[in-house]
């Protein structure tokens, strides 16, 4: 019997999730180009820089407690879109920060409204990939990693037309808040039949074996993680500081890490269904280690943005991968283990920052990227937590119907 087309409702739905997707990768991406302008307008040393960027994740971390009260109290709709107007609004400050202190804060306060959006995005994609009875996260993913080439995009065209920041800040600030808004009416209506819990209440006992499994998946998801971090913390100063390239070369170093990390999930469902999560984190990740290791072993423009390449195509399916294992693991409330490794998986933007930035100053900033190659290695070596093979229980769920909201 050939399989029930999805609704109308849900392939609107679809495309709503995939902009705000788009929409949060953007947000993020056009700033990096700027971060050198940042760094340089504010004399930031790349200890301090590192440190600033590391407090983002802290303020996700203690914002992130209360994610599970605040979409019980609304829906994972709402809390995605209000969550991403403030996160853009919050990125206009850091654009516009007047002093280190206030650069820090504003990477706080947007961080901390980040992990609504995604936790909420993240839901709210599962309950539309229900609606169509097969694997669509990858997709979702997939257009974060496209929104984050546009924004990468454009950022570096501001960076080499030297738009000031405050202009940057009022265009792309303006833009993003109409698309955020457009796109809502078309999310699904009404409660959410599976909210997910931020973390598990007291009274919630997880067995040792569970949550020895739950820590190798959100090292897996961490050490992923990093790549994405460490491109768009350090692509940029890297290539204008070592290797001196101009200011909209140096932005394109997050363009061809997110460039690659988009082909790699818009083809991700079909290669984990070919070869399940596990083998294809092997597989990228092994790309990802030798294209970094040689990227760093021979310095050049040309060779690090095939690098940073690499480690983006490598990346792509493991995050989707983690979050999918933790979903679905027998044992826990509906929805503990995403959020539990995505409590784990924000580790990776709390530690990574200030160690390269550290290694940086005291040694260069090839020998700080080095953490790149490791922590792909370091995925392949735990990639055993990750699911061997996806069924199509796990990824069918019955249609809920239509609610107004």
């Amino acid at each position: 019997m050939a399989p029930t087309p999805p609704s109308l409702e849900a392939r609107r739905a679809r495309a709503a999730v995939a902009t705000l997707f788009w929409l949060n990768g953007a947000t993020l991406a056009a700033m990096v180009p700027r971060y050198p302008q940042i760094r340089d307008a504010l004399d930031l040393t790349n200890s301090f820089f590192g440190l600033a960027i590391a407090l983002g994740p802290l303020g996700g971390l203690v914002a992130g407690i209360f994610t599970s009260r605040v979409m019980r109290a609304s829906t994972t709709a709402r809390v995605a879109t209000w969550a991403q107007v403030l996160q853009i609004l919050m990125s206009c400050l850091v654009l516009n920060s007047p002093t280190p202190l206030a650069f820090a804060t504003f990477i706080v306060l947007m961080s901390a409204t980040d992990v609504y959006t995604d936790i909420a995005m993240n839901a709210h994609g599962m309950r539309v990939q229900g609606l169509y009875g097969r694997s669509i996260n990858n997709s979702f993913h997939a257009w974060w990693s496209l929104g984050a080439v546009s924004g990468g995009l454009l950022g570096s065209w501001f960076a080499g037309i030297h738009l000031p920041l405050s202009t940057h800040a009022l265009v792309a600030g303006s833009l993003m808040l109409a698309i955020n808004f457009a796109l809502r009416p078309f999310l699904l209506k009404g409660p959410d039949p599976k909210v997910v819990e931020e973390a598990p209440t007291g009274k919630v006992r997880i067995p040792r074996p569970i949550l020895l499994h739950l820590v190798a998946l959100g090292l897996v998801g961490a050490f992923a993680a990093s790549i994405e971090d460490s491109g768009f913390t350090w692509s940029a100063l890297y290539l204008r500081d070592s290797l001196h390239a101009t200011p909209a070369v140096a932005g394109l170093g997050i363009v061809f890490l997110v460039g690659a990390q988009t082909i790699g999930r818009f083809t991700g469902d079909r290669l984990v269904d070919a070869l399940g999560d596990r083998r294809a984190a092997q597989l990228g990740c092994g790309v990802a280690t030798v294209g970094m290791t040689v990227a760093l072993a021979v310095p050049s423009v040309a060779t690090t943005l095939i690098g940073f390449a690499c480690a983006g195509w490598g990346v792509a399916t493991i995050v989707p991968a983690v979050y999918y294992t933790a979903h679905h693991m027998p044992g826990l409330p509906a929805g503990a283990g995403l959020s539990i490794v995505n409590w784990l998986l924000r580790l990776a933007f709390f530690v990574g920052p200030p160690v390269v930035g550290r290694i940086s100053d005291v040694v260069s900033f090839r020998a700080a990227l080095c953490v790149m190659p490791l922590a792909t290695a370091m995925v392949v070596l735990l990639s055993g937590a990750l699911a061997a093979r996806r069924t199509a229980e796990d990824v069918e769920e019955p249609p809920q119907p239509a609610m107004t909201q």
